[in-house]
């Protein structure tokens, strides 16, 4: 199951401000809107989970872009391995991680 949050700026198509635009809360029995500050219509709750499908694909690739970082290394690191091995290899590395966790 999705994030609330993912599904929000789905339907909003922006980015939102969660301490400003929406106020989430949850007492315990899930997150939902408290209050919906946008120029646009507040969703009910069957149009956000129209956006499920969209929504785990925006969570998994963000994910996936997580592991790809880690992996990465700092720039530091980068620009260490480039110096030591060059650009080619690096650029080999690289393909091999995005392989590794490839977003859909």
């Amino acid at each position: 199951m999705t994030q609330l949050t993912t599904k929000i700026k789905l339907y909003a198509n922006r980015e939102i401000d969660f301490l400003k635009d929406v106020i989430l809360q949850d007492d315990g029995d899930g997150a939902y809107i408290k209050e919906w500050n946008l120029d646009i219509a507040q969703p009910t709750i069957a149009q956000l989970n129209a956006f499920e499908a969209q929504a785990n694909i925006v969570e998994s690739n963000q994910a996936q872009v997580q592991n790809r970082i880690n992996e990465y290394g700092s720039i530091a690191k980068q620009i260490e391995y480039i110096t030591e091995n060059g650009l080619d290899a690096w650029q080999t590395k690289v393909a091999v991680i995005k392989a590794k966790y490839p977003k859909e």
